[in-house]
């Protein structure tokens, strides 16, 4: 196996629990001593291990071990074993136990072929807790016996498969009623788009509730921030007299609580470590010098977000801190957070459910990327370093094309012009219009959800940002579940034409798609040949689609076979 390939599926694995904990190994070797001398001698025993192991390699290689013979029933066997064990869950105590896995690993492999597999195990586990995958996995190949590196490797390509393959089986959850089926969309060029699409398990009459589903991360709109109008968390209407607010000070973004549960929520999810003024490591505390930092480059992300008046970076900004503040309350027992787990899912990240949505290529401004990175490193020096601008980006287009607006009723008139051409405005999917929301929330399963003209569902908010995926007509089992990303009424003042064209241009620019809907092609007017032909510019993360049809074809040759 190519190197590369490697070191793809290792990134794949661990990058969600390898971020809070590099930043922690990364903040230690700054500021604590005895950590980097602790280090160095750790250092000085791999080396050595090295040395030995390439010795022990060699002595194998003459001793002709042949072949394991070893399945993929037990390597999947021990993968299943591994999982099943609880792992540490302090830094210190994950830094004990890859010590112990290595060196028992080593101590396996010097007594033999037969004792190849149980080695494998062991490296197998402390790959799983070691920061950086890419580079231990490079350690592997030089000083691990060919024949168990190669074990190594193949675990680590199974359990990624796994991953990959019953993904589906679990998402979505069977009690939503729903399931993500792929299907092949045909473009403006007649080339195919493949896409997941949400499909009904049950029969629904009309004004059934198909399932309800809660958001993964929020974001008010601008300019009712702080109004005590709406919870800043929730999104729910409350009063200004019986709204919540953090103590003067301690939270920069002024936001406002129905409730000290949803205030809560918020801290501990994201609110805390992009507003807050407290450390997110236990027992640390903050010196002079690092708040006044830290008060000066959240007074800074303020100030953007609000001028700027959009909720997108704001979304980005609480996923990327909500996913941070999951694996810090892993690493550190007793610490307030949110599990960075959704739906019931505990073998899966809110990162591994992102990876598979679509997302629009967009380019955001510098400043912005830059304002946001500097509030993360004034929380945690070096947490700045894994939004890279790519990855940035990427979310940032995830947001834009799949989040939806939160509406009451037939949505408010009040809403300030934001003063953008109809090209800049921001959009959400919100079957009032995003000029009628109140709010933004972004879900995983109802970002499946395709958009048509004549929907067969509706995403009613009763009273809080909870989305109720509600059907607007009958809907068999097996039929395919759309709702509308723009207002699809006709307008008093509108012609058929008129509307048509209004809500077709809202779709091309909010998410870059031609609307091949039965409406759209039924009040086509005998000009629409002449219409510019539109690509569906939406994208799917390069990584995860390549390994998706690696699989894929992996899977079709063995059935072929």
């Amino acid at each position: 196996m190519k190197t590369a390939s490697i070191l793809t599926i290792a990134g794949v694995t661990l990058v969600s629990g390898a971020i809070a904990y590099a930043v922690y190994f990364d903040s230690k070797r700054r500021t604590d001593a005895a950590f980097r001398k602790k280090l160095r001698k750790d250092k000085k025993k791999v080396d050595k291990s090295a040395a030995s192991q390439q010795a022990a390699s060699a002595a194998a290689s003459t001793a002709s071990l042949g072949p394991l013979n070893i399945t993929e029933v037990e390597l999947r066997a021990a993968i299943e074993t591994v999982k099943k064990e609880e792992l540490p869950a302090s830094p210190e105590a994950k830094e004990q136990y890859f010590m112990q896995q290595v060196n028992m690993g080593e101590t396996l492999c010097a007594q033999g072929p037969a004792f190849s597999l149980t080695a494998a195990m062991c490296f197998f586990r402390a790959l799983r807790v070691y920061p950086s995958p890419v580079e231990l996995l490079m350690i592997y190949q030089q000083t691990v016996p060919e024949p168990v590196f190669k074990l190594v490797v193949e675990m680590t390509q199974l359990d990624v498969k796994t991953r990959v393959e019953g993904y589906w089986d679990v998402f979505p959850p069977k009690e939503m009623n729903v399931t993500a089926q792929p299907v092949d969309i045909e473009s403006a060029s007649g080339a195919a788009v493949r896409k997941r699409v949400l499909v009904a398990t049950k029969d629904f009459k009309a004004g059934d509730v198909i399932y309800t589903e809660e958001p993964v991360v929020t974001a008010l709109d601008a300019d009712l921030e702080g109004k005590g109008l709406y919870c800043s968390h929730c999104i729910r209407p409350i009063s200004p007299d019986s709204a919540i607010r953090p103590p003067e000070g301690l939270d920069k973004f002024g936001p406002t609580y129905c409730s000290k549960e949803c205030e809560l929520k918020s801290v501990n999810q994201s609110q805390g470590l992009l507003f807050g003024t407290t450390s997110p490591v236990p027992e640390t505390e903050l010196t002079p010098e690092m708040i006044a930092k830290r008060a000066e480059a959240q007074d800074v992300f303020v100030s953007r977000i609000r001028a700027e008046g959009k909720t997108a970076a704001l979304l980005v900004a609480r996923f990327n801190t909500r996913q941070v503040s999951g694996e810090l309350s892993k690493m550190f027992p007793g610490m307030p957070g949110e599990p960075a787990t959704v739906l019931g899912l505990t073998d899966f990240t809110i990162y591994d459910h992102i990876e598979r949505l679509r997302y629009l290529e967009v380019t955001p401004e510098e400043e912005e990327l830059v304002t946001f990175r500097s509030v993360l490193e004034s929380v945690l020096p070096g947490l700045d370093q894994f939004i890279t601008e790519e990855r940035y980006a990427t979310l940032k287009g995830q947001m834009l094309y799949n989040a939806y607006g939160v509406y009451y009723g037939e949505g408010r008139d009040e809403k300030p012009d934001d003063g953008l051409r109809p090209e800049d405005k921001e959009r959400t999917r919100c079957a009032v219009g995003t000029a009628r929301q109140v709010g933004s929330a972004f879900y995983f399963v109802s970002s499946y959800c395709q958009h048509d003209c004549d929907p067969s569902a509706r995403a009613v908010f009763t009273d809080t940002a909870t989305l109720r995926l509600t059907a607007t007509r009958d809907i068999a089992s097996g039929e395919e579940i759309t709702v509308a990303y723009v207002d699809t009424t006709a307008h008093p003042d509108e012609s058929v034409v008129d509307a048509r064209r209004r809500r077709r241009m809202e779709l091309a620019r909010g998410w870059r798609f031609p609307c091949p809907c039965k409406r759209c092609q039924a009040e086509a007017p005998a000009e629409a040949e002449r219409e510019p032909a539109i690509e569906d510019e939406s994208k799917i993360e390069p990584a995860f689609e390549r390994k998706e049809e690696e699989d894929k074809e992996t899977f079709q040759a063995a059935i072929d076979e």
